[in-house]
C-alpha cells in the first residue's frame, strides 16, 4: 500500500478566520457543538457533508469546526470568489470554487478530488443551495459530493446545524444589521452536531443512478442528524423569515423516525 499522506496544513490566515468565527459566533449566539470526528478518520481523507438554513451556516460551521480541531477546506459558490476581498481571502484560505450552472463546475469536483487525495478535509453542502423547504428539513441533494465520496472512497460525516437561521435572514445583506442586533440582545441557541459516518459501502459504484443512491442516503443521514437539534420544531420552526422563499420542487421524503 502507499504511505499515508501527510495530513494537510490549512494556511495561517484560515486558522485565524477559524478563531475569529468562534468569537463572533460567541457573540451572537449560544453554542452548542455534539458529536465529533472519530479518531481512525482523522488526518485523512474526510468529506463533511452540512445542511444550509442560512447565510450565517458558514460562520457558525467555522466555528464548530475549530471546536472540534479540523479546518476543512469549503466548496464555496464562485460568487464569493468573485468579491474582490473576499474572493482574495477564499483563494489564500485554500478554499474550492464552484461555478454552478456552467461546465466549470467539473473543474471544483476535479480540483475536490485532488484536496481529498492529498487527505485534506473537505466541508460541501450537498443540498448546492440554502434549503427551501418550508419545514426547514434538508432538500433533495445534488450528486457532486456523492461523486466525490464514490470516487475517492472518502468517508462522509453528516454535520447538521439548527438556529442560525435565527441570526441572517435569507436576504442578507438586506436586514443583516438588524439581526446582529437581535442576536446580540437574544443570543439564540444555535445546536451543530457531527453524525456517524454515513454508510457507502453497499451503493454499487458502476451502476447507473449509483451517485442519486448515495446522495440520497447522505441527505437522510443528514435528516436523522438534524432530527435531535429540533425535537420541539417537528415541522414548522418557530422562526419563520419572511424574507425565505418557498419551493416544494426539490423536498425530500424522508423525515427522521418517531421516537
Amino acid at each position: 500500500m502507499e504511505a499515508a499522506h501527510s495530513p494537510w496544513q490549512p494556511p495561517l490566515i484560515w486558522r485565524v478566520a477559524l478563531l475569529l468565527a468562534r468569537v463572533v459566533v460567541g457573540m451572537l449566539t449560544r453554542l452548542e457543538v455534539t458529536g465529533d470526528i472519530p479518531a481512525r478518520l482523522r488526518g485523512g481523507p474526510l468529506i463533511l457533508a452540512a445542511n444550509h438554513i442560512s447565510p450565517f451556516d458558514p460562520i457558525v460551521l467555522a466555528a464548530a469546526c475549530r471546536a472540534r480541531r479540523v479546518a476543512p477546506r469549503i466548496m464555496a459558490t464562485g460568487g464569493l470568489f468573485r468579491a474582490p476581498l473576499i474572493g482574495a481571502a477564499m483563494r489564500s484560505a485554500g478554499h474550492i470554487r464552484v461555478d454552478r450552472g456552467t461546465s466549470g463546475v467539473h473543474r471544483a469536483l476535479d480540483d475536490a478530488a485532488a484536496a481529498v487525495a492529498a487527505a485534506a478535509p473537505i466541508l460541501v453542502y450537498p443540498e448546492g443551495r440554502i434549503g427551501l423547504d418550508p419545514d426547514m428539513w434538508p432538500e433533495r441533494g445534488k450528486t457532486g459530493a456523492a461523486r466525490l465520496a464514490l470516487a475517492c472512497g472518502a468517508p462522509v460525516i453528516p454535520v447538521a446545524q439548527w438556529g442560525s437561521h435565527e441570526v441572517l435572514p435569507y436576504q442578507a445583506p438586506r436586514g443583516m444589521l438588524r439581526g446582529i442586533a437581535r442576536s446580540l440582545v437574544r443570543r439564540p441557541t444555535v445546536r451543530v452536531h457531527f453524525g456517524d459516518p454515513v454508510d457507502l459501502a453497499e451503493v454499487p459504484r458502476a451502476v447507473p443512478g449509483a451517485a442519486r443512491l448515495a446522495t440520497d442516503r447522505i441527505i437522510d443521514a443528514l435528516t436523522d442528524t438534524l432530527g435531535p437539534l429540533r425535537p420541539d420544531e417537528p415541522a414548522r420552526p418557530r422562526h419563520v423569515d419572511p424574507s425565505r422563499p418557498v419551493d416544494t420542487s426539490r423536498a425530500h421524503r424522508r423525515r427522521p423516525a418517531a421516537g
